[in-house]
């Protein structure tokens, strides 16, 4: 990396961040210790507090306010599933308390909650997957909106990354734009600047660090799996209880049970509860053919696990080296004859 050189955005200076990443807030993933490594190392961590439902052991008001606490003095946010709030609307009272810098909504309508969020001070980012979605966004009071390709972990839709990021900054523009889905280094991080990006939100290589929530088995699976490896489904969630509505799917690692039940929703949910429970006891127990594992197409890239701090330091290195190398690229056009 040149000495000296930092990213300067839209993203960075709205938010008073060093550097261009966000860390997805990532349900039973991101807590309050990722988001400040995250936050310390210059980008900006956001807690995942999911669904709000402590029937998945995290995202009640106690544990919260508990994650805020761990992410110490730095400035941290927070991200929701927006239509979990409908039937928990405390959760985000709860984490508007704490003062965030930011709070994430994905998967909803952001209309209820838009001006409550602006006017508590934080920031309003907003996850879309389509251009009529961004607009909406947009419209509605959204600070920053993600563009949040098909090729990411957890739930997403259909689009993939590369033309839509473009579409949607075009679309929303001057509300700056992240992009999301598949990224895990820097040069995903140069290319979405490229792409006319103002940061990336980044999960599943965040996932693979050392203060990341998650069983060990998870991240052992992370580190040695690859993106030919993953799957678009609805299986556990089915299994969970939870009815995602269409185009919703979450991509995630294969293992046993996705190869069992992908595509036999109907016959799956004639199992629950009792599928629901055993699948939670296979989650708490690190049971990674049971137990879901969220991961998007970027798994190629990840190796080891790192600390978080020093996961964004390396992300931007690798992105400045790349935007210097494509500089080089650029030859005069030598006359004909």
């Amino acid at each position: 990396m040149l000495p000296g050189m930092k990213l300067s955005t839209a993203i960075t200076r709205l938010l008073d961040i060093d550097h261009p990443i966000l860390l997805a807030p990532m349900g039973g993933v991101a807590g309050g210790a990722l988001a400040r490594e995250v936050s310390a190392g210059g980008g900006l961590g956001l807690i995942g507090a999911g669904y709000a439902d402590p029937a998945f052991g995290y995202g009640s008001d106690v544990w919260i306010r508990g994650e805020f606490d761990k992410s110490g003095e730095g400035a941290v946010g927070i991200g929701f599933i927006t239509w979990a709030l409908d039937e928990r609307p405390g959760a985000l009272d709860a984490a508007l308390e704490c003062k965030p810098r930011a709070v994430m909504l994905s998967f909803g309508d952001i209309a209820p909650y838009a001006a409550k969020i602006r006017e508590a001070g934080a920031t309003l980012i907003c996850q879309v997957q389509t251009l009529k979605d961004a607009r909406e966004a947009a419209a509605k009071g959204a600070q920053i909106i993600v563009a949040q390709g098909t090729e990411a972990g957890g739930h997403g839709a259909e689009r993939a990354t590369l033309p839509l990021v473009p579409a949607v900054a075009d679309a929303v523009a001057p509300i700056p734009v992240a992009a999301a889905g598949g990224i895990s280094d820097g040069r995903g991080l140069a290319a979405a600047l490229m792409l006319g990006a103002e940061a990336v939100l980044i999960g599943t290589r965040f996932f693979a660090t050392r203060e990341a929530l998650g069983h060990p088995n998870q991240k052992a699976l992370i580190e040695r799996t690859g993106g030919d490896n993953t799957l678009r489904t609805k299986a556990f969630d089915t299994a969970r209880g939870i009815a995602w509505p269409e185009p919703y799917t979450g991509r995630a690692i294969r293992n046993a049970f996705s190869d069992a039940w992908h595509g036999r929703d109907g016959e799956l949910r004639e199992q629950n509860p009792s599928m629901r429970e055993r699948f939670f006891e296979a989650l708490r127990g690190g049971d990674t053919e049971m137990g879901v594992t969220f991961a998007g197409e970027g798994l190629d890239l990840i190796a080891d696990r790192p600390g978080a701090g020093a996961l964004v330091a390396r992300i931007v290195g690798e992105a400045i080296d790349a935007l210097t190398a494509a500089g080089r690229r650029l030859v005069p056009e030598l006359p004909e004859g």
